[in-house]
């Protein structure tokens, strides 16, 4: 299964916003046992649909200069509704601070008006080479097949 998360991102500034999509769909094999008879996207996706969106915000801001943004730490960190099979989930982030190969961020996600999601997020962005020398042919294929599906998703690059 692809764990790209996010459909589309529907607004982008450079190392400021990010505004993207989510669609929830049936099909998604981890609804099938969250929960019988009443699918939801699981707590920990919407952290993660958060999280993605907040990478490509750096990858965009940062000419794509990192192959590999984990996420450091969630804090403040508010689930508010369910988001269900059929709904999108759009999600908002913004950069409250950056250094040295850290973002912090404020995400929110909601579904139309109905807020789902909150939390103040920090990302880590580095490259497998600063770790290990000889890793540096894999940042490369990374980042180039960052770029290509960065091209997939973005709405003004279709």
């Amino acid at each position: 299964m692809r764990f790209a998360l996010i459909d589309q991102i529907t607004e982008l500034e450079a190392g400021k916003a990010i505004k993207a999509v989510k669609n929830v769909s049936l099909a998604e094999e981890y609804l099938q046992d969250h929960f019988p008879g009443f699918a939801v996207l699981p707590g920990v996706m919407m952290l993660e649909t958060m999280v993605q969106a907040g990478a490509w915000l750096i990858r965009y801001t940062d000419d794509f200069e990192h192959s590999t943004i984990l996420l450091k730490q969630a804090r403040a960190l508010k689930f508010n509704n369910f988001v269900t099979p059929g709904q999108t989930l759009t999600v908002d982030l913004k950069v409250h601070k950056q250094s040295d190969g850290e973002y912090t961020m404020k995400a929110s996600g909601a579904v139309g008006d109905i807020p789902t999601v909150s939390a103040r997020l920090t990302l880590d962005c580095f490259n497998l080479a600063d770790r290990d020398p000889h890793l540096a042919k894999n940042d490369e294929r990374i980042r180039t097949h960052m770029r290509d599906l960065f091209g997939q998703i973005r709405a003004d690059a279709r």
